[in-house]
């Protein structure tokens, strides 16, 4: 089983089978009770018929795909070790965006330096799982799955909504045309509402073809290629049924983050009954040329959040939001003769939120004291997961990620 194909790969020799196949839906089980495929219609329509409660907490999951290199991130600027590691691509004390007397931001994370300013960021140091993975599909597989021993087809969110028993087949929602594996459960799965792309025409086509029936699809194959059928709807139902909520542009014209977290802050807005939200952007897989490319990917990410923080500013429902960002893996310790830095293994979760416990949990690890290289993880990512089950989600985090994880404290 594979993570979610990266919209932004090549589609050469793309089929709807082999994507499906390639991201574990078809072995998926039957998910009869699910809505795979939505439109804004169905959005629309289910905030007034059953709009969230007010106050109840909302988690929006960003998925960054491809490794982010943390050590670049969140920065120990004061350890000669980090130094010495990558002489040409590390940050001096001048560039960082100071977050203490040792670590620094990168440069590209402006806004998210002034939330942690504000204590509204959280950051989960030295986050991993024990025999780590270093193949980017293996691993993602094991941060949606939540299974690091056992390969499943189930999602850690998926497994959430077949143990909630709600009705409501929004409960959980995946922004844009991929429905992650961390969506699927063995009964139900997140809808998929798909954000139109005018700028990649290629892409279009793909996904229309892959929304087309097929008469040897299974029932989960069936469910889950509906929501490829909704590529290009959104716009037009937009301008007929928003209403007082409007949608900026930015929402339809690509697959960004910030459109798809634009798109978030309009449901939340509008009242749609969803409890989790799935988002994501790729690209993060660093292997050359490192420093330039990531600083402009985290600061597309960076305004993305802020874009979203925007949005979301001064409605009653701001405080209720809790955002998790997080990659597969982080990189290694030691720069690459290419100045980028290969498939590595722990590294950090960002949490930014009204409701966190602002500051570092947990310690940055070792830099010479490594694993084959690479960081020694020092939190088990499921103990997270634990605490955004119970805290956010409201639910026993026993049957998603089993027993005996300890929570990290990540919220108040």
């Amino acid at each position: 089983m594979r993570a979610p194909y990266d919209p932004r790969l090549p589609l050469d020799g793309l089929t709807r089978r082999t994507f499906l196949r390639a991201s574990g839906v078809v072995g998926a089980g039957a998910l009869l009770t699910g809505l795979a495929g939505c439109s804004w219609t169905d959005i629309t329509k289910a905030a007034t018929d059953n709009p969230l409660p007010a106050g109840t907490p909302i988690l929006v999951m960003v998925t960054m795909y491809g490794g982010n290199d943390w050590l670049n991130t969140v920065i120990p600027v004061s350890n000669p070790a980090y130094h010495d590691a990558r002489p040409e691509m590390s940050y001096s004390h001048d560039e960082v965006l100071a977050l203490d007397d040792v670590t620094g931001l990168n440069p590209g994370l402006k806004n998210l330096s002034q939330l942690w300013s504000a204590k509204k960021v959280g950051i989960v140091r030295g986050v991993g799982y024990p025999q780590p993975d270093r193949s980017h599909f293996r691993s993602m597989d094991i941060w949606q799955t939540a299974s690091p021993s056992t390969p499943l087809t189930t999602g850690w969110l998926g497994r959430w909504l077949d143990a909630a028993g709600s009705p409501e087949p929004l409960l959980g929602l995946s922004i844009g045309p991929v429905l992650p594996v961390l969506a699927v459960g063995a009964t139900k799965t997140f809808a998929a509402l798909s954000v139109k792309e005018k700028s990649n025409e290629p892409l279009v086509t793909a996904m229309a073809a892959l929304g087309k029936s097929d008469p040897t699809d299974s029932e989960a194959a069936r469910l889950v290629a509906s929501s490829y059928a909704a590529v290009g709807t959104v716009r037009e139902e937009v301008v007929q049924h928003l209403g007082d909520v409007s949608l900026p542009d930015e929402v339809t014209d690509d697959g960004s983050l910030k459109s798809q977290l634009l798109t978030v802050a309009a449901c939340i807005k509008l009242g749609a009954p969803t409890r989790c939200y799935s988002v994501s952007m790729g690209g993060f897989d660093t292997h050359a040329g490192e420093k330039a490319t990531q600083s402009q990917l985290l600061s597309a990410f960076d305004g993305a959040i802020q874009s979203f923080r925007t949005a979301m500013s001064g409605h009653s429902r701001e405080t209720d939001v809790v955002l998790v960002a997080y990659s597969e893996f982080g990189r290694r310790v030691q720069a690459n003769a290419s100045q980028g830095t290969d498939h590595g293994t722990a590294g950090d979760v960002i949490v930014v939120s009204d409701r966190v416990a602002p500051g570092f949990h947990g310690d940055q690890p070792s830099l010479t004291d490594l694993d084959q290289g690479d960081l020694k993880a020092s939190q088990d990512f499921r103990s997270l997961y634990s605490e955004l089950l119970s805290k956010v989600l409201g639910a026993d985090p026993s049957p998603v990620v089993g027993s005996g994880t300890t929570p990290t404290s990540i919220l108040r």
